[in-house]
């Protein structure tokens, strides 16, 4: 196991800053509010030769009973306990709080190795609270800016003289999956081993954080009855059967004109960027409204950005009207999401844990035909029986002629056609073709793509 380090501190302290500071991405979300971060999120440090997980954790009040504050305290606790090191930040510029005292507290009770972090110490304002840091019995304390880097040098040091010896060697390459299309062909034959990337969308409150946190059977993600709980999008290394996965738990996507708040409008874009570097999203429906048009919206997203596409209709056990619901389920599937015709669905309960199962296989499959690739021998053959059972339109006196197919890449599946007029094929013929490869090569849920190219098949008779 990875050597651990929580960074703790009551809110506003610059937790999530440091945090991005010390993995050397802007992975969690940061403003000038207090209590933004209410789950724990994990990240590796990448710096000095060290092989780290770091651990950004909510702000720690004095809340008891079941308020979010409360839960967000028993979320950082837990990742005090199983953290092997922290680093405890206050407010240099604030000074020393009857918090902050409490916290230390229960820092020195844990047991274990704590470094004091004075942060925003740059400029003067500061010096007076970093004198005031000495009186917590906790060491002497590094001062640093986590916006301005200073002082993160002395905080990797300390960490590394309470690493044991075999956490101390050079993490492999990052993986640079992110960086855009080009890498994402690269990985195409890549080894089964690489975990699928897998993020968990939907509406607020529809019960996203209680499915991640039943999937890994821990009160892993904060939950609750209020809505927009969730902010940052938290990465969760998990498998299933075998096969390794990233799970991604995202904030709750609400319709653009109610969103107002810069906050939200930070959590949102978190979410996007999650589906847009996921492979396979599984959009969460609430069983009393199902796929209304927020949801809609959502799922025409996640095929618009490539992805496979897995539907998890919760709450299914509350439902008393399962055939009518069933019925708009399949209607909604079948008049206002025909991009993603024959995507998989799955009635479950994230609360009591039904067909979870299903669902995982549903996505496993899901991810399966998303980097699939078909033989051109086949890929033709299918081509020539839809042209036959359906002739392009004429234009201009002259039929179109569809010449020849292959398959230019996967994931998502993606085609090109040779077309002796490109501008003359109508989209609806375009729709034809893409149902029929569903349908015939077992491509539901995932997007298809049709790239139409003019001139000759060099492997084509002459006419």
């Amino acid at each position: 196991m990875p050597f651990t380090l929580a960074i703790v501190g009551r809110p506003n302290v610059g937790k999530s800053t440091l945090f991005n500071r010390l993995t050397g991405r802007r992975q969690a979300l940061v403003d000038d509010r207090p209590g933004v971060t209410r789950d724990r999120r994990e990240g590796q440090v990448r710096s000095g030769g060290l092989n780290i997980v770091v651990v950004d954790t909510p702000g720690f009040e004095e809340a008891r009973g079941d308020t979010i504050e409360a839960r967000m305290r028993r979320q950082t606790e837990e990742a005090i306990a199983t953290a092997d090191a922290a680093l405890f930040l206050i407010d240099a510029r604030a000074g020393v709080t009857p918090l902050d005292q409490a916290f230390a507290g229960l820092l020195r009770r844990s047991k274990r190795p704590v470094l004091l972090v004075a942060n925003k110490c740059e400029g003067t304002a500061h010096r007076a609270g970093l004198g005031e840091a000495f009186a917590l019995g906790l060491g002497d304390p590094v001062a640093v800016s986590a916006e301005h880097g200073q002082g993160i040098d002395e905080v990797l040091s300390w960490v590394h003289d309470h690493l044991p010896p075999e956490t101390e060697a050079s993490l492999p390459e990052a993986d640079e999956a992110e960086e855009g299309e080009d890498a994402e062909d690269a990985e195409e034959a890549a080894d089964e081993k690489k975990p699928i990337r897998l993020a968990i969308v939907g509406r607020p409150n529809v019960g996203k954080s209680t499915l991640v946190n039943r999937m890994l059977g821990e009160e892993r993600q904060l939950v609750g009855p209020e809505p927009g709980i969730t902010r940052d999008a938290i990465m969760i290394p998990w498998s299933y059967k075998g096969r390794a996965i990233e799970l991604v738990d995202t904030a709750g996507l609400r319709k653009r004109p109610k969103i107002e708040d810069r906050l939200e409008k930070l959590a949102v874009g978190d979410t996007i960027n999650t589906i847009r570097y996921a492979e396979v999203a599984v959009l969460v429906l609430d069983g009393d409204a199902i796929l209304d048009k927020q949801d809609l919206s959502i799922a025409r997203h996640v095929i618009e950005e490539g992805r496979a596409l897995v539907i998890a209709v919760n709450k299914w056990d509350a439902i008393e009207d399962k055939t009518k619901a069933l019925k708009r389920l399949k209607d909604r599937l079948e008049t206002s999401l025909h991009q993603a015709k024959g995507v998989a669905w799955i009635a479950i309960s994230g609360l009591k844990g039904t067909n979870l199962d299903k669902l995982m296989d549903a996505v496993l499959a899901a991810h399966e035909r998303w980097n699939r690739r078909l033989p051109t021998s086949q890929l033709n053959r299918w081509l020539g029986e839809a042209i036959e059972r359906h002739t392009p339109p004429l234009t201009q006196g002259r039929r179109i002629k569809i010449r020849y197919a292959t398959q230019v890449k996967a994931r998502p599946p993606t085609f090109a056609l040779w077309v002796n007029s490109i501008e003359a094929l109508p989209e609806s013929y375009e729709r034809y073709l893409i149902t029929g490869l569903r349908e015939v090569f077992d491509l539901g849920g995932v997007p298809i793509r049709f790239l139409l190219r003019k001139g000759k098949n060099p492997y084509a008779k002459d006419d």
